[in-house]
């Protein structure tokens, strides 16, 4: 299995662009997967400079609705034209929005009329995990139980409701995936721990953005000693498990988790390329 990041707001290496967006590329047992399509085209050329074929890719997976995780697709569909889209149901038709600094649209337009067989929409329909499978050894992962606290910056995010009113994003429209070991956060808006308990099966690689924003004006974050906390929590109870991140997880809140995790935690950035065996 390889693992490349083609959209992130990071780089160590000045070919890449870089946006607030994410993608992550991957192959597994001939299967080639784009979790996420960042927030414009710019996965698309950093995908060029690493030569990535992204018209070979068989599967891509939305994990939620923001711009920054979707905003690319309309660019891929041009290429593309075989690879399955997976998404929430939730997703389709709704208009979200953040306050953080000011209130705007973070919703992508996406082009899904005409797509046929080709769309895969999955559809929340209890507060139970559910588990759909997509190929051997992929499954998208729903439902996702609150049973443990959402990231504190969650509380900045809003969708519009029928009466064209903003309430509170509940994330029902966000999924993770699994392939093979891996497990892809999106963003983690449901919470890294509540992810992490609706997945049934072993892991050596969690990867993805947790959501754990740095301290930013009077925006709310986790405090230092949640962060001690969660660190251990998957430092004891996932000793095998490898977690990668970026995009949305602050510096401090990485180098806070880190001098507890050491290097089972790793930061990822645009075009770096991890390989495991299976």
């Amino acid at each position: 299995m390889t693992f490349t990041i083609l959209s992130d707001n990071r780089t160590t290496d000045n070919r890449f662009a870089i946006e607030h967006g994410l993608s992550v590329y991957v192959e597994s047992r001939g299967r080639r997967l784009l979790l996420d399509t960042g927030a414009s085209e710019i996965f698309m050329q950093n995908a060029n400079t690493l030569g990535i074929d992204l018209r070979m890719v068989d599967y891509v997976f939305l994990s939620h609705g923001h711009a920054d995780h979707t905003g690319g697709l309309r660019h891929f569909l041009e290429i593309n034209h075989q690879a399955r889209i997976i998404m929430s149901n939730q997703v389709v038709g709704r208009k979200f929005y953040s306050k953080r600094n000011y209130l705007h649209s973070i919703t992508a337009h996406l082009p899904l009329d005409g797509m046929g067989e080709r769309l895969m929409l999955v559809e929340p329909d209890s507060q139970s995990p559910l588990h759909v499978q997509v190929d051997e050894g992929i499954w998208v992962i729903a439902n996702i139980p609150h049973e443990h606290p959402l990231p504190s910056a969650n509380s900045n995010l809003f969708v519009m409701n029928e009466q064209g009113q903003l309430v509170n994003d509940d994330f029902r429209h966000e999924m993770a995936i699994y392939v093979d070991g891996l497990l892809f956060t999106g963003c983690a808006h449901s919470g890294l721990l509540n992810i992490l308990d609706a997945c049934p099966w072993p892991l050596h690689t969690v990867i993805g953005g947790f959501h754990l924003l740095d301290s930013h004006r009077d925006e709310p974050y986790e405090q230092p000693r949640e962060l001690e906390a969660l660190a251990r929590c998957l430092k004891d109870d996932y000793p095998d498990t490898t977690f990668y991140t970026s995009h949305c997880t602050g510096n401090q809140a990485f180098s806070i988790m880190h001098d507890i995790m050491g290097d089972q935690l790793q930061p990822f950035s645009c075009g770096t390329t991890w390989q495991k065996r299976l």
